[in-house]
C-alpha cells in the first residue's frame, strides 16, 4: 500500500499540485479497493494483487493526460449522492452544491412543483428530492445521452424525477405545467473565457453544456426569465447559478421582467454565482 501510494505521488508531481495529489490517492483507494481514509492507513502494509496494481496504474496513465478523475472513475459526489457520471454530461461543481443548499434553506412548501432546467447528470434535482421527498420535480435537457445518465442515477438512489427532452429555447412549442421554484445552471462560459480554463474541461467536458457565444452570452438566462415569468405561481422562486462577470446584467434581466426580491449570492470563493428572485 505505501508503495503504491507513493508510486501515485510520484508519477503525477509534475502535473498537479501535491494536495490535489492527496485528494485523487483517497479517491483512487477508495474506489480499486474500497477503502476510506482511516481505513487506507490502517492498512498501509497490504499487498496489492495484480490486478489492483494494474487498474491503479491505468488511472495514473490517464490522469497524466488532464483527464478527470470523475471520468475516469465514472462518478461524481454531490450533496451526499454518489452520481455515474460520463463525457456526455458537466462534472458537478461544489458551486452548484452551495445552489441546491440555498434552495433548500429557502421557505418553500415542502409539497413544491420543481423545475430543473438542464439537468445533466441530474445532481440538482436529485439532490433536492433526497432532501424534499414530497416535492414534485420534473427536470429537461436538450441532450438524450444526458438523460439516460440522469435517469440512471435516479434508479441508482430510488429517487423519482420526471426527466424530460426538451429544449428549453422552445419553450414555447409545447405545453408546460406551472411550478414553485424553477432552477437552471445554464452554458453561462462565454467563448472568449476559454482561455482562462483548465485543459481538463476544455478537452474533455461538453461544450454544448458549458459556452455560449460572446454576442449574447445572456441567451440561456433570459430565455428562462420570460418562461419562468408565465410558468411559475405567483410568490414562486427563480434560482439560477450565474456568470461571475455578468451578476449586475442578470439582475437587471429579471428586474425588467417584473421579478422582485432579487438577490445575487457570493460562493465561498466569493465570487457572484448565485442568483435568487421572486415572481
Amino acid at each position: 500500500m505505501q508503495k503504491t501510494i507513493q508510486y501515485i505521488q510520484a508519477e503525477l508531481a509534475p502535473f498537479y499540485p501535491e494536495t490535489e495529489i492527496s485528494g485523487f490517492v483517497q479517491l483512487i483507494m477508495n474506489s480499486v479497493l474500497g477503502l476510506s481514509y482511516t481505513q487506507m492507513i490502517l492498512e498501509k502494509d497490504r499487498v496489492l494483487v495484480t490486478s489492483e496494481s494494474d487498474r491503479i496504474k491505468v488511472i495514473v496513465e490517464r490522469l497524466k493526460t488532464h483527464e478527470p478523475i470523475q471520468y475516469i472513475l465514472g462518478v461524481a459526489e454531490f450533496y451526499g449522492l454518489e452520481l455515474n457520471v460520463q463525457p456526455g454530461v458537466l462534472i458537478p461543481r461544489p458551486e452548484t452544491e452551495e445552489l441546491v443548499d440555498w434552495i433548500c434553506k429557502t421557505k418553500i412548501p415542502t409539497t413544491s412543483k420543481i423545475l430543473d432546467i438542464g439537468t445533466g447528470s441530474g445532481c440538482i434535482p436529485l439532490s433536492l428530492k433526497n432532501e424534499l421527498p414530497a416535492a414534485e420535480i420534473m427536470a429537461v435537457d436538450v441532450s438524450e445521452n444526458a438523460l439516460l445518465i440522469a435517469t440512471e442515477n435516479a434508479q441508482k438512489h430510488k429517487l423519482e424525477v420526471a426527466f424530460e427532452l426538451s429544449d428549453i429555447l422552445k419553450w414555447q412549442e409545447r405545453s408546460w405545467p406551472r411550478f414553485d421554484v424553477i432552477v437552471s445552471n445554464p452554458p453561462y462560459v462565454m467563448e472568449r473565457e476559454q482561455k482562462q480554463m483548465e485543459a481538463n474541461v476544455l478537452e474533455y467536458e461538453p461544450g454544448l453544456a458549458l459556452f455560449v457565444s460572446d454576442t449574447d452570452p445572456l441567451i440561456f438566462y433570459r430565455t428562462i426569465a420570460q418562461f419562468a415569468s408565465k410558468q411559475l405561481n405567483e410568490g414562486g422562486y427563480l434560482f439560477f447559478e450565474i456568470n461571475e462577470n455578468l451578476g449586475d446584467e442578470m439582475v437587471e434581466l429579471v428586474k425588467q421582467l417584473g421579478f422582485k426580491a432579487i438577490e445575487l449570492r457570493r460562493d465561498l470563493n466569493g465570487k457572484n454565482r448565485m442568483l435568487r428572485c421572486q415572481k
